[in-house]
């Protein structure tokens, strides 16, 4: 009962979350650029504009284009009930596990790509082609560098990870676990789609990825499109908060031990939200070829942080 009551407050507090991350991202960046801004709720007036509005597919167009960002959507939302975000209490029948939560990611992405192939346009297929070769080439990446994590925990279960950091400070400042959130940081910001892998403020089709895939898409579907990314960035900045500081997170089950958790991973996330919008402001977008340079350095990253792992122990 306590890890279903933890995961219902993970999950409704990041539907709320995800969209105010996105516009602290934005307002943030247009600030420094020296821009008005639209504000941190803009996000969730567009999605509430979206929803209001029915779609328009096109006539050839399959049950793709209609399943697909549902189930972006639900692999998003599995996530944010898998993930140690508010606190480490997992399912007894479905763990927090390093495997099943990648293979949670894949579903979302597979989804994504289908969706840009369904229009049947030469944008969404560049799109989709590109998002699955990056997506290639940072599955290996999440694997290795989790797998780091994991070796001094003795587990690969992502709750008993972060208990183990909490519990044992020292390996938060160890060389391996740098090396590792490093290469765990990169990887996201090719599966989120973020600076330098994709430009998400862009329609340029030179620099598309993301874009690409949802260009066909509107209404509802465009919205449930853009939720489900947004959720995926915000889960994923929450675990690696939690991994780097792990402090605050719930791991006996109180209402103020709750209370403490929710406003933890709130605090945690913005604040990675601003130094993520920081940090793109300095970066420039890497040619498409390069990608897989930039993918294979933080592979390498994670490789050194295993072999380490077991040269330290």
């Amino acid at each position: 009962m306590n890890a279903i009551i933890i995961a219902f407050v993970q999950v409704v507090l990041f539907i709320f979350l995800a969209p105010v991350l996105i516009g602290v991202i934005r307002q943030v960046r247009a600030t420094i650029e020296g821009r008005a801004g639209a504000g941190i709720w803009q996000p969730w007036r567009d999605v509430r504009k979206l929803l209001a509005k029915n779609p328009v597919r096109a006539t050839d167009s399959s049950w793709m284009l209609r399943a697909g960002p549902v189930a972006l959507v639900v692999s998003s939302l599995l996530l944010c009930v898998l993930l140690p975000l508010v606190g480490t209490i997992p399912f007894a029948l479905v763990p927090s596990d390093l495997f099943v939560i990648v293979s949670v990611m894949l579903i979302g992405v597979v989804a994504l790509a289908l969706v840009g192939l369904d229009g049947g346009t030469a944008f969404g297929g560049m799109g989709s082609s590109r998002h699955m070769t990056v997506a290639a080439l940072v599955e290996p990446t999440l694997l290795l560098s989790i797998y780091a994590f994991s070796i001094p925990a003795g587990t690969s279960t992502l709750s008993v990870i972060v208990e183990t950091r909490l519990l044992s400070p020292e390996v938060i400042i160890s060389p391996v676990s740098v090396l590792a959130l490093v290469a765990l940081s990169i990887a996201i910001m090719a599966e989120t789609a973020r600076l330098p892998i994709d430009n998400p403020g862009t329609h340029l089709e030179v620099t598309m990825l993301h874009e690409a895939m949802i260009l066909e898409a509107s209404g509802r579907d465009l919205a449930w499109l853009e939720v489900g990314s947004w959720l995926k960035l915000a889960a994923l900045l929450g675990l690696v908060s939690n991994l780097a500081v792990p402090w605050g997170v719930l791991t006996d089950f109180s209402a103020l031990g709750l209370a403490v958790g929710v406003v933890s991973i709130t605090v945690k996330v913005l604040v990675l939200g601003v130094v993520l919008s920081v940090g793109e402001i300095f970066l420039a977008k890497v040619r498409l070829f390069q990608v897989p340079e930039l993918l294979a350095g933080s592979f390498a990253l994670a490789f050194l942080a295993v072999t380490a792992s077991y040269l330290v122990a």
